[in-house]
C-alpha cells in the first residue's frame, strides 16, 4: 500500500466521506478512502436519526442522486414518521430512527464491496501540492500516496475536544481519537479556519424507565421510505418513542449550576449551533418557558441505550445526573454515557469556489461538518456533491453545478461557499426561497437525469423514473379533458361544499379545487385510469398548488439571468469604477462566478450588482 497512486484520497469516512468516495468510485476513479478507525464509518455520534426538516429533502436529493444514504436508512429504520403533514406538500420531510449499529455495518459493507475503492485505517497529516495543485496525501506513519485530487471530510476531528463541567479531554466524538495536525497543514496551505462547538445528550438505560409516565410516539403506518427505489414503502416492524417534559426543578437544578458549564464559565471559546442548543442555554434564552420537550429514543434493537433527546448538555456528571432523575419517566433511570461538549477547527467555507472546491488549492475539496455545517444529512449531501466534482475534476470534464432552484442541495452550497457561516450551518426549509418546487417528494424527477449522465444510477432507477414522468404526462394529458355539466358533477361538488360549474369543467381545472382528490374524479369520470401512488401524488400537487408553482417558475427566470451571467475568475475588483469600497474587498476575497452569486454576498448592495451588469454588457472591456 505505501506510496500507491490513487486518482483521488478521500480523508475521513463519516458521512461525507462515504458519499464522497463511493461517488468517485462509482464514476470510475481509483479512490482511497483513508479513516482514523474503521469502526467509525457512517457512524453516529450524536442522535440515532436521519432525515427531518429539510434534512429529509436533503437524503431524499442524495437517493436521487444515487447516493447511499437513502438506502442504508431504508435497511436499518426502526421507525418512520412524515413531519409537517398539517401543512402543504413544501414542507413535508421524513425523519427515521435509525439502528444506528446495523446503520454502520450496511454503510461499512457498501464501502467494502464498491469497485475502485480501498479504504484504509491511518491519520492523514499533511495534503502534498505539486505547483499549487494537490499532488500527494500523507500520513502520520510516514506513508505518501499520490493522487490527483483530494476531498477533506475531516468532520468534526480536527484539534477535537470533548468537554464536561470542569473535565476535558483531547478527543474526537464518542472516545474516538482526534486528528492532531491536519489543521496546522491546512493552515500552511492559507486556508482560513474557525472554531466551533457542537455537543451530545446522555444516553440512559431503557430497563431502568417508567414508560408508562410518558407519551409514546409511534411511527407512520404504511411505512414511507426515503428511496425512490422503494416507491410502495417500506414492510418493517416499528418500535416507539416516548415524550416526556422538563419542569420547574429541572430548571433550577441547571440554574443554580450554570457557573459549572463550559459554555458559561469561559472554558469554551467555540461558536455552537444556534438550531440544537443545549438544555442549559434553552432555559437562560428561553426563561418564560415552564417546560421544554424531551423524547426518548431508542439506539437500536440491539442494546439498552436509549437517547434523550433534547437534553443536549455539557454540564458535569453529578448535575446531568440529577437533571435526568427530576424527568417524568426518568426519576430512577440509570446513565450509560454522559452528554458533552466538543469543539474543534472547520473550514470557513468562503473560501470555496461553487464545486467545493478550495480556490487556492486546485483539486482539494472538502464536505461535511469541516465545512462548518452539521448534521449526518448536510454531511453526506456535501460529500458526494464534492465526490462528484472531484472526479469531474480528475478527469478533466465540465463541473457539476447545482443553483438554489434545482436543488436544497444546492442552497445548500451556495450558503456556504457564498454566504459562509458564523456557527454551525444547519439546513431548513425557510432557507429554500423556491421550496414549492423543491418538494422532497419531485427530488427524482429534478435530478435522477443529471444523475443518470454522470454515471451514477443503474438502469432500474432509471426506468422507474422514465415510468414515472410517462404517467405524469399521460395523466395530465387526459386531465384535460372537458367534462359536460351532469347531475354526478353536480352532486358530488355539493357534497364537499365546493360550486358548481354551470358549463362543465376541465378536470384537472376541478382538481385544483383544495377538496377534490384524483380517486374522486376517477370514480366519477371514465375518461381517468387507476394511477400509480407516486404518480397521482405529483398530479394532485401539480393541480392543487398550479398557481403557486407558476409564479415561483417565473421567479426563477427572472433570476437566471443574474446566475448566467458570468464572472472572469481573475477579474480584479479594485479596477472598476462604480462599485464601493466595501464591494470591491468583498468581491475580490469571494470571487463570484456570477453576478448572481455576488448579489448574495454580504457587503455586496444592489447599486454594485447594477454596476457588474454594466461591465458584463461591455465584455469588462473597460475594467
Amino acid at each position: 500500500m505505501q506510496d500507491r497512486a490513487f486518482d483521488i484520497v478521500i480523508i475521513g469516512a463519516g458521512h461525507a466521506g462515504v458519499e464522497a468516495s463511493l461517488a468517485c468510485a462509482r464514476m470510475g476513479l481509483n479512490t482511497l478512502l483513508l479513516t482514523l478507525n474503521l469502526d467509525s464509518i457512517g457512524m453516529m455520534p450524536c442522535n440515532p436519526a436521519i432525515g427531518g426538516t429539510g434534512k429529509g429533502h436533503l437524503v431524499r436529493e442524495i437517493d436521487a442522486l444515487g447516493g447511499e444514504m437513502g438506502l442504508a436508512a431504508d435497511d436499518t429504520l426502526i421507525q418512520m414518521r412524515m413531519l409537517n403533514t398539517g401543512k402543504g406538500p413544501a414542507v413535508h420531510s421524513l425523519r427515521a430512527q435509525m439502528d444506528k449499529r446495523r446503520y454502520h455495518e450496511r454503510v461499512k459493507s457498501a464501502i467494502e464491496r464498491q469497485e475502485n475503492l480501498v479504504v484504509l485505517q491511518g491519520e492523514a497529516d499533511r495534503i502534498e501540492t505539486h505547483n499549487g495543485c494537490v499532488s500527494a496525501v500523507l500520513t502520520d506513519e510516514g506513508f505518501r500516496y499520490p493522487c490527483r485530487a483530494a476531498v477533506l471530510c475531516a468532520g468534526v476531528y480536527m484539534k477535537s475536544r470533548i468537554l464536561i463541567g470542569e473535565w476535558s479531554r483531547l478527543s474526537g466524538p464518542n472516545g474516538m481519537l482526534r486528528s492532531e495536525r491536519l489543521g496546522d497543514a491546512l493552515r500552511e496551505l492559507g486556508i482560513p479556519l474557525q472554531r466551533f462547538k457542537t455537543g451530545t445528550p446522555a444516553r440512559v438505560k431503557k430497563s431502568t424507565l417508567d414508560l408508562s409516565e410518558m407519551e409514546i410516539q409511534l411511527g407512520d403506518e404504511p411505512t414511507p421510505a426515503f428511496s425512490f427505489l422503494h416507491p410502495d414503502g417500506l414492510r418493517v416492524k416499528q418500535d416507539p418513542c416516548y415524550l416526556t417534559y422538563t419542569n420547574e426543578t429541572t430548571h433550577e437544578i441547571i440554574r443554580a449550576n450554570l457557573h459549572r458549564s463550559p459554555m458559561y464559565s469561559g472554558k469554551i471559546h467555540a461558536t455552537g449551533t444556534r438550531y440544537c442548543p443545549s438544555i442549559e442555554d434553552k432555559v437562560v434564552r428561553f426563561a418564560d418557558k415552564d417546560r421544554h420537550q424531551i423524547f426518548i429514543e431508542p439506539e437500536g434493537r440491539s442494546t439498552e441505550e436509549m437517547y434523550v433527546q433534547g437534553f443536549s448538555t455539557s454540564l458535569p456528571a453529578d448535575v446531568q445526573i440529577d437533571m435526568l432523575h427530576s424527568l417524568p419517566g426518568l426519576r430512577r433511570c440509570e446513565v450509560m454515557r454522559l452528554g458533552y461538549a466538543i469543539e474543534y477547527d472547520c473550514l470557513d467555507p468562503t473560501a470555496l469556489d461553487l464545486r467545493f472546491m478550495v480556490r487556492d488549492v486546485p483539486g482539494l475539496f472538502t464536505a461535511g461538518q469541516v465545512n462548518g455545517s452539521s448534521g449526518y444529512e448536510e454531511a453526506a449531501a456535501q460529500g458526494l456533491f464534492a465526490g462528484i466534482n472531484a472526479a469531474l475534476y480528475v478527469k478533466g470534464e465540465e463541473p457539476f453545478y447545482l443553483g438554489r432552484s434545482d436543488a436544497y442541495l444546492g442552497v445548500l452550497v451556495d450558503d456556504l461557499s457564498t454566504k459562509g457561516t458564523p456557527e454551525p450551518y444547519r439546513m431548513m426549509t425557510s432557507r429554500c426561497e423556491y421550496r414549492l418546487l423543491l418538494r422532497q417528494d419531485n427530488a427524482d424527477l429534478r435530478l435522477t437525469e443529471r444523475a443518470r449522465r454522470l454515471g451514477l444510477i443503474s438502469e432500474q432507477r432509471y426506468a422507474m423514473l422514465l415510468a414515472k414522468k410517462n404517467g405524469i404526462a399521460a395523466a395530465l394529458q387526459k386531465l384535460g379533458t372537458h367534462v359536460p355539466p351532469s347531475d354526478v358533477l353536480r352532486v358530488y361538488l355539493e357534497s364537499i361544499g365546493e360550486p358548481v360549474p354551470q358549463n362543465g369543467a376541465v378536470l384537472f381545472d376541478l382538481l385544483k379545487r383544495p377538496k377534490v382528490r384524483y380517486a374522486d374524479l376517477l370514480r366519477l369520470f371514465d375518461a381517468l385510469e387507476p394511477l400509480a401512488p407516486n404518480v397521482e401524488e405529483q398530479v394532485e400537487v401539480l393541480a392543487h398548488y398550479d398557481g403557486y408553482i407558476e409564479k415561483q417558475k417565473t421567479q426563477v427566470e427572472r433570476e437566471r439571468a443574474l446566475e448566467n451571467t458570468a464572472l472572469p475568475p481573475d477579474l480584479d475588483y479594485t479596477k472598476l469604477d462604480g462599485l464601493r469600497l466595501e464591494a470591491r474587498q468583498k468581491l475580490n476575497a469571494h470571487k463570484p462566478a456570477s453576478v448572481g452569486q455576488a448579489s448574495r454576498i454580504s457587503g455586496v448592495s444592489p447599486a454594485d450588482v447594477s454596476v457588474l451588469l454594466i461591465y458584463a454588457k461591455r465584455g469588462f472591456s473597460h475594467a
